[in-house]
């Protein structure tokens, strides 16, 4: 029998309005891409993509915000949705997602119904400059410090295809371990042509093993997580991921890319022999 595999969906719930200046992300105002913008979806839209993903058999339900962190508006926001969502009973792991946030926010969060909170390192503490001038790697750490503090389980990644060495790769994941995160979610760099970044240098080989890396210096994550980058990095061979110690995904669309159909997803790999979670499976808070 093989492993069970969880999905989670994301909701965009405030798109391409960020003011910061991280190079490897269309939502920044600052590159212009080409996608679509808007400050809040409406709470309605966002009950109905709950229920389609809960209906696809995601366990997880992420809530994801533009900007560089929690102010009062955006708050209030979050917490409205997470409050909605919760209310529907569906069964769902409410995820937020949104930047930087100090245990006082995070408090109010938890309180809406939101179960885990989602901040990424990224990359590592002595590349991050390279990617970004806006705010520090030390913020983001920081904040993962009060996903944990406040009694949230934390979620907690970063991107592979930067430009990072081999070495800052290992930091980063080093440092995620040391945060003990519930979940960990890699993505691969998904490249745009109103970016800094214009390509992403990682062959599908190296991919594959940077997944078994993830596994193996973060031992005691109860899922590794492809995200973003999943079907272009990997193409037909995207179910692989499995073998090298993955065991979720994100299914449907992301942020500001387009995914899979999700019932062509569930259909392979229910034809592959994998059986998809009904359920988180671990409740402990990291």
């Amino acid at each position: 029998m093989k492993d069970k595999i969880f999905l989670c969906a994301i909701s965009n719930i405030e798109s391409g309005t960020c003011g910061e200046d991280c190079k490897f992300c269309t939502q920044s105002v600052k590159y212009k891409a080409n996608i679509e913008r808007f400050k809040q979806k409406e709470i309605s839209t966002i009950l109905e993509e709950a229920k389609r993903a809960r209906a696809n058999k995601a366990i997880g339900f992420c809530l994801v915000t533009a900007g560089k962190g929690l102010d009062d508006k955006r708050l209030d926001f979050v917490s409205r949705a997470a409050y909605e969502v919760k209310k529907l009973e569906l069964g769902l792991k409410i995820i937020a997602c949104n930047g930087t946030a100090t245990k006082e926010q995070l408090l109010e969060l938890k309180k809406s119904g939101v179960d885990n909170y989602n901040h990424n390192l990224e990359t590592s503490r002595e590349f991050y400059k390279e990617i970004c001038t806006t705010h520090t790697w030390d913020e983001r750490y920081e904040t993962c410090e009060n996903v944990k503090s406040v009694g949230l389980s934390l979620v907690c990644g970063g991107i592979y295809g930067l430009g990072e060495s081999r070495e800052d790769r290992i930091s980063m994941l080093k440092s995620i371990a040391s945060l003990e995160p519930m979940n960990v979610p890699i993505n691969f760099f998904h490249p745009n042509e109103a970016l800094p970044l214009v390509s992403n240098p990682i062959s599908k080989a190296e991919a594959f093993e940077l997944i078994a890396l993830t596994r193996k210096l973060v031992p005691n994550a109860h899922k590794i997580m492809v995200a973003g980058g999943r079907e272009l990095m990997f193409g037909d061979d995207e179910y692989k991921i499995f073998e090298y110690g993955a065991n979720s995904f994100v299914i449907g669309d992301y942020l500001t890319t387009k995914g899979k159909s999700p019932l062509q997803d569930i259909q392979n790999l229910e034809k592959l022999g994998f059986s998809i979670s009904e359920e988180c499976g671990n409740n402990k808070k990291n």
